[in-house]
């Protein structure tokens, strides 16, 4: 909640004026609330911390109705004038279609395009994406005939996978790959393992000692030519159209499908905020498929926090060598 109090420190005395406001904020709020100064001398914020699972907005009205009935009390008609209220609730969830959505920047302050250090490092990113994805996509023709041709004389369907997955803010964009399954297939096996995965549960041939891995193996919806495609990474070349496109990055985090993104907790959401979602990124060259979900976002974040054009192409660097020896790849 952040009360706007600069008009109301500037028609009365500074000192009097927030200490009556102070006193009649005490009264509505728990000790367990953090309140200070969100813009220092002029908007004062309280951060309702343990309010529970419960519906966003009828919360935020009921602490609306609270706080006002005790400004009310308390303060002077005119005092009341000259205070601006309004509530933020996080995580914020997704509103109208699904579609993606800017982020909230009282919440999200340092996504601000003004205020963005990294606004020049953002633009060479993006060169590179554009560039690095004409190139690869021209040296690689090809290869991506090869493979089109080998996909439809081993089995029945399109040459490429069309699939929705989540990307950054929550937008929904058509993700592409060389087809590796047969078509018509259920995707039950595949949500079984994403919740299992999630939650860190192991199935029976980790627990047997298979290094830790926790993949989705054996999976008889892969065709015979998919599991080469997997095994070498080459199902996910198509997204170089995505790159160029914009809805993806050469380096970042992987897109998630939007069952994926439903079981999250909270701090996971935070890996589909700073950056773009990638083709590659941290967590293909150093864990793949023998790290948690929980390791895998932590290196998600750790590149969001911490990503620079260098790091890309650091990245960049080393992804072959991890396709090659196709270490956690399945």
């Amino acid at each position: 909640m952040l009360l706007d109090l600069g008009r109301l420190l500037q028609y009365r005395d500074n000192t009097k004026a927030f200490t009556d406001f102070t006193d009649t904020l005490s009264v509505s709020t728990r000790e367990t609330d953090a309140q200070g100064w969100y813009k220092d001398g002029s908007v004062f914020g309280v951060i309702f911390t343990e309010i529970g699972d419960g519906d966003a907005h009828a919360i935020t009205k009921v602490l609306l109705n609270k706080v006002t009935e005790a400004l009310w009390n308390t303060l002077r008609v005119d005092d009341l004038n000259n205070i601006r209220l309004s509530f933020h609730v996080y995580p914020e969830d997704n509103p109208g279609s699904g579609e993606g959505y800017p982020p909230n920047l009282t919440l999200y302050p340092d996504q601000t395009p003004e205020q963005d250090p990294k606004r020049k490092s953002r633009a060479a990113k993006r060169a590179i994406d554009v560039l690095g994805s004409l190139f690869a996509l021209a040296l690689l023709s090809p290869l991506f005939l090869a493979i089109a041709l080998a996909i439809k004389l081993t089995s029945h369907g399109p040459v490429l996978f069309r699939q929705k997955r989540v990307g950054r803010y929550g937008a929904m964009f058509t993700f592409l790959k060389f087809r590796s399954m047969y078509i018509a297939n259920d995707d039950s096996i595949h949500q079984d393992y994403v919740a299992r995965f999630i939650s860190g549960k192991h199935d029976a041939e980790t627990a047997a000692g298979q290094n830790g891995v926790f993949k989705l193996k054996n999976d008889p919806r892969v065709t015979r030519v998919g599991k080469l495609l997997r095994r070498s990474s080459l199902d996910e070349l198509p997204q170089l159209l995505n790159v160029l496109h914009g809805e993806m990055s050469l380096v970042g985090p992987r897109p998630p499908l939007a069952y994926e993104v439903a079981r999250y907790d909270t701090w996971h959401r935070r890996r589909l905020l700073a950056v773009k979602p990638g083709i590659t990124g941290l967590w293909q060259v150093r864990g793949r498929s023998r790290v948690s979900f929980d390791e895998m976002v932590r290196l998600d974040l750790k590149y969001a926090e911490t990503w620079s054009v260098w790091l890309d192409l650091k990245i960049l660097w080393m992804t072959p060598s991890a396709v090659v020896s196709g270490d956690g790849a399945y």
